[in-house]
């Protein structure tokens, strides 16, 4: 929304320090108003930054997480239609920004029951039993394990032990399930999204409109032994980021490299709006037109959520660090993994016999976490000391057991 960075947000802890305190109006919506568009935002409530929300000219929020229609993502695709009809109905000309968000496949997935039965999964409702197991659910992901080998410095929250339909649960029927019913929600979000095209289309709208599909999160649901988003494995630390519009290249991938905060510069590049001088994020334009494949070499990533310090990671090439710092000797834990050779990041867990078996693969050797082992101790120390660097200069307000404090 405002094009910050992590610790240069409005709710850092540091924020009077780091963050303009007019920065609202330096958001989003308030951006692309001031420039003669009309803007309209829905989604679940809570979502995103409510000052940021409150710059939208069109508002409709609410939590829509049911089985039907009315109490799922239709619902968010009714209220983009009403608008879509409105400015129909009034032939307004003027262009137009839109937040088209949901509140799945957030918890609780209850999908629709055609969906579900294409996937096999039912909204399982009984914490004293466990879901019915039907070949037609989704395979268990090659990542999964039935626990987490660790605390991962948050694993009492509401994610990890009360997900309705899994709550504690990491069994195989459980997690096939819950992909099961990922999915059927999922796929609700595409029937949404399709019948919005299909009215832009309509309207003669599509060809002239630039649209990007995105996320605020992964998710594990059963990867690692996780359930939720409190972890910075590629499953739940990347998201899925696809774009169309005029002068977008088609068909075409790119690694991009690409923060959720660089949408506000690459959005005023496309359009031709000046972005604003609080924005810190990049334009992925020249990626998006195939002129280019990254914007950054380095990414850091931070989950700080549960105990202090937390997770942290950097990512640099095929090369990739995770550290894990609850406060004390007992909660501190390192993994280095090549993406490359193990782009699961597999564990050392997973190559159990057991595991094996359930997730339907066999890992080889190199792939687990590297970190203590010698052949790699000059990666290790250079990624370590790169952490450090992306920390200082993106002025996070913590530091790990193993660095200067």
């Amino acid at each position: 929304m405002c094009g910050r960075t992590l610790w240069h947000l409005p709710i850092g802890p540091d924020e009077n320090k780091h963050c303009p305190p007019e920065i609202a109006d330096h958001t989003l919506a308030a951006v692309f108003h001031r420039a003669g568009y009309d803007t309209m935002y829905t989604c679940k409530q809570g979502n995103t930054y409510p000052a940021a929300n409150k710059r939208f000219d069109v508002r409709r929020e609410a939590n829509k997480r049911g089985s039907t229609h009315d109490s799922g993502s239709g619902w968010h695709g009714d209220q983009l239609l009403d608008y879509l009809d409105s400015r129909a109905e009034t032939n307004d000309q003027d262009p137009f920004l839109i937040f088209f968000g949901f509140s799945h496949p957030h918890d609780a997935r209850n999908g629709k029951p055609k969906l579900l039965a294409k996937y096999g999964a039912v909204n399982h409702q009984d914490k004293k039993s466990l879901p019915p197991a039907n070949n037609q659910q989704p395979a268990l992901p090659a990542s999964y394990l039935p626990r987490h080998p660790f605390d991962t410095t948050h694993s009492d929250v509401r994610d990890e032990v009360d997900v309705s339909g899994v709550w504690n649960n990491r069994d195989e029927r459980t997690i096939r399930n819950e992909i099961g019913r990922e999915f059927a929600c999922s796929e609700n979000i595409d029937v949404e999204i399709g019948r919005v095209l299909d009215k832009l289309q309509a309207m003669g709208q599509l060809e002239n409109t630039v649209v990007i599909y995105t996320s605020d999160h992964g998710i594990a649901i059963g990867r690692h032994g996780l359930m939720g988003k409190q972890n910075l494995y590629e499953h739940t630390w990347r998201v899925p980021f696809i774009a169309k519009g005029p002068g977008i290249a088609q068909g075409a991938r790119a690694k991009g490299n690409v923060y959720l905060l660089d949408i506000l510069a690459t959005l005023c590049d496309l359009a031709g709006v000046a972005t604003p001088a609080t924005n810190e994020g990049l334009s992925m334009k020249l990626v998006l037109e195939g002129k280019q494949d990254t914007v950054r070499d380095v990414q850091y990533g931070c989950y700080c959520g549960g105990a202090k310090p937390g997770i942290r990671c950097v990512r640099k090439g095929d090369w990739k660090l995770i550290k894990y710092d609850g406060g004390d000797e007992s909660n501190r834990e390192t993994q280095l993994f090549n993406l490359a050779e193990n782009p699961e990041e597999l564990l050392e867990e997973h190559q159990l016999a057991e595991i094996e078996r359930s997730a339907g693969s066999m890992p080889l050797p190199q792939q687990k976490n590297l970190c203590s082992d010698p052949r790699y101790s000059n990666k290790l120390s250079e990624l370590e000391a790169l952490l450090l660097s992306e920390m200082r200069r993106l002025d996070d307000p913590y530091r790990l057991w193993s660095q200067p404090q």
